[in-house]
Protein backbone atom coordinates (compact mmCIF):
# COMPACT_ATOMS: atom_id res chain seq x y z
CA UNK A 1 0.00 0.00 0.00
CA UNK A 2 0.84 3.72 -0.43
CA UNK A 3 -0.32 6.83 -0.80
CA UNK A 4 -1.05 7.11 -3.89
CA UNK A 5 -3.71 3.55 -3.61
CA UNK A 6 -5.00 4.85 -0.63
CA UNK A 7 -5.82 8.14 -2.72
CA UNK A 8 -7.62 5.90 -4.92
CA UNK A 9 -9.37 4.07 -2.52
CA UNK A 10 -10.55 7.19 -0.91
CA UNK A 11 -11.17 8.94 -3.79
CA UNK A 12 -13.81 6.32 -4.86
CA UNK A 13 -15.80 6.41 -1.83
CA UNK A 14 -18.98 8.13 -2.04
CA UNK A 15 -19.08 12.12 -1.59
CA UNK A 16 -15.41 12.22 -0.79
CA UNK A 17 -13.41 15.36 -0.94
CA UNK A 18 -9.08 15.62 -0.61
CA UNK A 19 -6.95 19.18 0.79
CA UNK A 20 -3.37 19.92 1.21
CA UNK A 21 -3.42 20.57 5.05
CA UNK A 22 -0.25 21.75 7.76
CA UNK A 23 2.14 21.56 4.45
CA UNK A 24 2.44 18.05 4.09
CA UNK A 25 -0.93 16.01 4.69
CA UNK A 26 -3.30 14.74 1.96
CA UNK A 27 -6.52 15.01 4.08
CA UNK A 28 -10.06 13.00 2.69
CA UNK A 29 -12.91 14.74 4.03
CA UNK A 30 -16.62 13.25 3.92
CA UNK A 31 -17.99 16.03 1.84
CA UNK A 32 -16.48 19.13 1.11
CA UNK A 33 -15.24 21.00 4.64
CA UNK A 34 -16.97 24.97 3.91
CA UNK A 35 -20.34 22.61 4.21
CA UNK A 36 -19.94 21.02 7.27
CA UNK A 37 -17.95 17.91 5.94
CA UNK A 38 -15.64 16.11 8.32
CA UNK A 39 -12.01 14.46 7.50
CA UNK A 40 -12.11 10.72 8.28
CA UNK A 41 -8.46 10.27 7.22
CA UNK A 42 -4.92 11.79 6.07
CA UNK A 43 -1.77 10.73 4.54
CA UNK A 44 1.71 12.10 5.28
CA UNK A 45 3.06 13.34 1.26
CA UNK A 46 6.34 13.92 2.89
CA UNK A 47 6.87 11.03 4.96
CA UNK A 48 8.98 13.17 7.34
CA UNK A 49 6.52 12.81 9.76
CA UNK A 50 5.43 10.21 12.75
CA UNK A 51 3.46 7.86 10.47
CA UNK A 52 2.02 7.26 7.20
CA UNK A 53 -1.39 7.01 8.00
CA UNK A 54 -4.32 8.10 10.20
CA UNK A 55 -7.53 7.43 10.29
CA UNK A 56 -10.65 7.83 12.93
CA UNK A 57 -11.69 4.43 13.86
CA UNK A 58 -14.56 4.68 16.82
CA UNK A 59 -14.00 3.89 20.30
CA UNK A 60 -14.08 -0.04 19.91
CA UNK A 61 -12.12 -0.41 17.39
CA UNK A 62 -9.45 1.79 18.74
CA UNK A 63 -8.32 -0.20 21.66
CA UNK A 64 -8.09 -3.16 19.42
CA UNK A 65 -6.02 -1.72 16.94
CA UNK A 66 -3.75 0.55 19.41
CA UNK A 67 -2.45 -3.39 20.71
CA UNK A 68 -1.07 -3.84 17.20
CA UNK A 69 2.88 -3.31 16.66
CA UNK A 70 3.08 -0.10 14.60
CA UNK A 71 0.05 1.39 15.55
CA UNK A 72 -0.03 3.95 17.62
CA UNK A 73 -2.98 6.90 19.10
CA UNK A 74 -2.73 9.94 16.91
CA UNK A 75 -0.83 12.85 17.85
CA UNK A 76 -3.75 15.05 18.27
CA UNK A 77 -6.64 13.70 17.63
CA UNK A 78 -6.42 10.16 19.70
CA UNK A 79 -8.91 11.53 21.90
CA UNK A 80 -11.40 12.00 19.04
CA UNK A 81 -10.11 7.72 18.45
CA UNK A 82 -7.82 8.60 15.39
CA UNK A 83 -4.85 5.92 15.16
CA UNK A 84 -1.36 6.45 13.16
CA UNK A 85 -0.02 4.01 10.79
CA UNK A 86 3.63 3.99 11.73
CA UNK A 87 4.16 2.28 8.58
CA UNK A 88 2.63 0.83 5.04
CA UNK A 89 3.46 -2.88 6.03
CA UNK A 90 1.82 -2.74 9.60
CA UNK A 91 -1.28 -3.94 7.76
CA UNK A 92 -2.54 -5.51 4.62
CA UNK A 93 -3.66 -3.37 1.90
CA UNK A 94 -7.26 -5.12 2.15
CA UNK A 95 -6.97 -4.31 5.59
CA UNK A 96 -6.29 -1.00 5.30
CA UNK A 97 -9.60 -0.65 2.75
CA UNK A 98 -11.51 -2.22 4.96
CA UNK A 99 -9.98 1.02 7.99
CA UNK A 100 -10.78 3.37 5.46
CA UNK A 101 -14.20 2.32 4.50
CA UNK A 102 -15.61 1.85 8.24
CA UNK A 103 -13.89 5.31 9.15
CA UNK A 104 -15.88 7.11 6.28
CA UNK A 105 -19.07 5.11 7.48
CA UNK A 106 -18.35 6.32 11.05
CA UNK A 107 -17.49 9.86 10.24
CA UNK A 108 -20.58 10.04 7.47
CA UNK A 109 -23.17 8.92 10.15
CA UNK A 110 -22.18 11.47 12.49
CA UNK A 111 -22.16 14.56 10.08
CA UNK A 112 -25.14 16.96 10.55
CA UNK A 113 -28.55 16.11 9.30
CA UNK A 114 -28.05 19.47 6.97
CA UNK A 115 -24.97 18.33 5.18
CA UNK A 116 -26.25 14.98 4.99
CA UNK A 117 -29.32 16.53 2.96
CA UNK A 118 -26.81 18.57 0.33
CA UNK A 119 -24.67 15.39 -0.24
CA UNK A 120 -28.04 13.42 -1.67
CA UNK A 121 -28.98 16.12 -3.71
CA UNK A 122 -28.57 15.84 -7.48
CA UNK A 123 -25.14 16.52 -8.45
CA UNK A 124 -26.17 20.14 -10.01
CA UNK A 125 -28.26 20.93 -7.30
CA UNK A 126 -25.90 20.63 -4.79
CA UNK A 127 -22.82 22.29 -6.58
CA UNK A 128 -25.29 25.21 -6.60
CA UNK A 129 -25.98 24.96 -2.76
CA UNK A 130 -21.80 24.43 -2.26
CA UNK A 131 -21.30 27.61 -4.29
CA UNK A 132 -23.91 29.83 -2.72
CA UNK A 133 -22.29 28.51 0.74
CA UNK A 134 -18.69 28.83 -0.03
CA UNK A 135 -19.81 32.61 -1.36
CA UNK A 136 -21.81 32.94 1.59
CA UNK A 137 -18.36 32.03 4.34
CA UNK A 138 -16.08 33.77 2.25
CA UNK A 139 -18.28 37.12 2.60
CA UNK A 140 -18.34 36.37 6.42
CA UNK A 141 -15.08 36.31 6.69
CA UNK A 142 -14.55 38.89 4.69
CA UNK A 143 -16.77 41.54 6.91
CA UNK A 144 -15.03 40.32 9.91
CA UNK A 145 -11.38 41.02 8.72
CA UNK A 146 -12.40 44.82 7.05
Amino acid sequence: MDNERVRAFCLALPHVKETVNWGHHLVYWVGDREIGGKMFAMTDLEGMGTGVLWFHCGAERFHELVEVEGIIPAPYLARAYWVTVERWDVLRPREIEEELQRAHALVFAKLPKRTKTVLAMPEKERGKVMRERKKALAERRKSKQG
